[in-house]
């Protein structure tokens, strides 16, 4: 994981919360639930789950002292990144000053007694019979400039940093590392083994919910010699595995060991999305991020991207798998860009209890029931409310949401989706009523209400007269905190799902002060809903209903009823006046200049539904309901 320069440790919290800034929830990583860099609420637990990221440059010292994690109230938002991963600080204190650290935290070689340095796992050393590894020249270093957007001002960009992480080649002038690497990124640079060149890379796509991502270099020169790495199978438990980066406490190359202690699926923390992962002991330290790991014939069987930091439990690391690093692969050539791993787009729950089987007519111990459809989802077509989901593509579900994995395990449900892409269909086996039935449907990647990254890096927004709208983000919510965001907001970014394709949270940021807007300069951070009548589906179709207003007045309704009035030629003529003084290049943002276009029947009914289950499966745990 790359660190931003200058001591911060990103690091993903799961302490148990009933709303947080950044979707997450859960004790454990077992129950698979994320935060981000806000504050929690009420935090249960300090267990944390970290990317590895480098540490930024000029820093002299690491940015954790211990291996415990830091207690919530301790860590600040990571103003610098701004990018909506689901990590906070921890290296830094309130104000945002250095704090001293100690290198061990991060496992680097401890010169003590003999017998105490072999039980330490966790050191790094370069073992000479890996010293002239072919296989070490096809790992470099990533030195990246990022430029993150300012949510809170979304006209503007905050002020850049730079970062530091691993990749590896993979053949064809083309390079692997992690996506959270190359976030928000202006410049991205590599540099080899032994090298003292760096070259200059581009960013030819970047999965987020898989969190990696895929880099060229054009230089002839950086591939002389270069052997590509080759992509091994799926490992065993307990089998070896050497985790190769450039994590901080050196400039050199860095060789941890360990073996495989877990295969399932794993909440993946930037991407906000639960795959398959393969947990290690090996260290995986900030900058190892992007780094290949190896099994003993030398061949990568996974990417580090995240490490579990917790007081009751230690050397966790987790790798994503070649079948991931594959799919993701296949995915760009395909499509000639990365569309994303499919969903089902269905809330399950478990069917363990024999008395609730007997009440929907299973008679046999398996399946899983349908508790909610997502409207966006092809699913909303074929499936209910109360059905029980038998069978996906012939494969049966058993009563956890589990099924067959090779030889005698099994694995979440969600395992078989992520093995489809966009676009294809599944065959679903369901009970209805007590009938069984074959139903197909079509998996596609899913529409979040409240998106978790940004895509195109800039949010937009439009500014009427001194009022700043823009859509409802994580990002924003992380940047805003909760307190300010407010719990009825927070409920709908949590538990609310999209209705159509295209609908967002459009909310009241800010006000600029001006004479025209008297009397509403303290609003902020409030849901505008209808704009003189109209019900506002997104701030494209808000900026089309403003510019195409023929009334004196515009009356914006927002959330409990609250009304703001504008007069509509006072307002036009206020807004060069509003955008000089703030010193405001423009009053929308350049999407908003493309014309609108009406995807929705003006006559279908957009009236906010809130559910009683979180909508992200990052909030929803193994324990009694999960996402598809």
């Amino acid at each position: 994981m790359a660190v931003a320069v200058g001591n911060c440790c990103f690091s993903a919290l799961t302490s148990t919360v009933k709303f947080r800034s950044s979707v997450s929830i859960q004790p454990c990583f077992a129950t698979s639930l994320w935060s981000s860099n806000g504050h929690a609420l009420k935090p249960v637990s300090q267990s944390k789950r970290e990317r590895a990221s480098s540490s930024r440059k000029g820093s002299s010292s690491s940015s954790s002292s211990s291996a415990k994690s830091q207690p919530e109230k301790e860590a600040v938002p990571n103003k610098l990144s701004g990018n909506g991963d689901r990590w906070s600080v921890t290296g830094r204190g309130k104000k945002g000053k250095s704090q001293p650290t100690a290198y061990r935290s991060f496992g680097t070689q401890r010169k003590e007694k003999k017998e105490f340095a072999l039980d330490q796992k966790e050191q790094q050393v370069e073992p000479r019979s890996l010293q002239d590894a072919d296989f070490l020249n096809a790992v470099v270093k990533v030195y990246c400039t990022h430029t993150a957007p300012d949510y809170s001002l979304p006209w503007q960009k905050q002020r850049q940093y730079t970062s530091t992480g691993s990749a590896f080649m993979i053949g064809d002038g083309k390079l692997l590392t992690n996506a959270h690497c190359v976030e928000h990124y202006t410049q991205v640079k590599v540099k080899r083994r032994g090298d003292d060149t760096k070259y200059v890379a581009k960013v030819l796509a970047r999965g987020v919910d898989c969190d990696i991502a895929l880099l060229s270099v054009e230089s002839e020169e950086f591939w002389k010699g270069a052997e590509p790495l080759q992509l091994g199978s799926l490992p065993h438990l307990q089998e070896a595995v050497t985790v190769v980066g450039y994590p901080l406490g050196g400039d050199t190359i860095s060789v941890t060991k360990g073996v495989v202690s877990r295969i399932e699926v794993t909440s993946y923390a930037h991407g906000s999305s639960d795959l398959l992962g393969i947990q290690i002991d090996a260290a995986i330290n900030p900058g190892n991020s992007g780094g290949p790991a190896f099994n003993d014939q030398g061949e990568c069987i996974g990417v580090a991207f995240q490490v579990y930091r917790s007081e009751e439990a230690e050397n966790i690391g987790y790798v994503i798998p070649t079948t991931v690093v594959s799919h993701f692969l296949d995915d760009y050539e395909r499509n000639g860009k990365y569309t994303g791993f499919p969903c089902l787009g269905v809330l399950l729950q478990k069917l363990e209890n024999p008395a609730l089987r007997a009440c929907l007519k299973v008679e046999s111990i398996e399946g899983v029931l349908v508790r909610r459809v997502e409207p966006t989802s092809d699913a909303h077509n074929v499936l209910k409310e109360g059905d029980v989901i038998v069978s996906f593509d012939d494969v049966h579900v058993g009563c956890e949401g589990t099924v067959p994995f090779r030889s005698n395990e099994r694995i979440a449900f969600r395992y078989l989706i992520s093995q489809k892409f966009a676009g294809d269909v599944s065959d679903l086996g369901i009970i209805r009523a007590g009938e069984f039935k074959k139903v197909k449907a079509v998996l596609n990647p899913r529409v979040h209400l409240v998106p978790f990254h940004i895509d195109g890096g800039q949010p937009s927004y439009l500014i009427i007269a001194g009022l700043v709208f823009t859509p409802l983000s994580e990002p924003l919510i992380d940047e805003e905190c909760e307190d300010s965001i407010g719990l009825k907001l927070l409920a709908k970014a949590r538990y609310s799902l999209a209705r159509f394709k295209g609908e967002q949270i459009v909310i009241l940021s800010q006000v600029l002060a001006n004479e025209v807007n008297i009397g509403y300069e303290d609003m902020s951070n409030q849901q505008v809903l209808k704009l003189n009548g109209t019900q506002i589906r997104n701030i494209h179709h808000l900026a089309y209903l403003v510019d195409s207003c023929k009334d004196k007045y515009l009356v914006f309704e927002f959330e409990d009823n609250y009304i703001t009035v504008l007069e509509r030629e006072a307002a036009t003529a206020a807004s060069s006046c509003i955008l000089k003084d703030y010193g405001i290049p423009s009053e929308r943002s350049s999407d908003l200049l493309e014309p609108y276009v009406d995807s929705l029947g003006d006559n279908q009914a957009v009236d906010q539904d809130i559910g009683d289950s979180p909508v992200s499966n990052l909030e929803i745990g193994f324990d009694g309901i999960i996402w598809a």
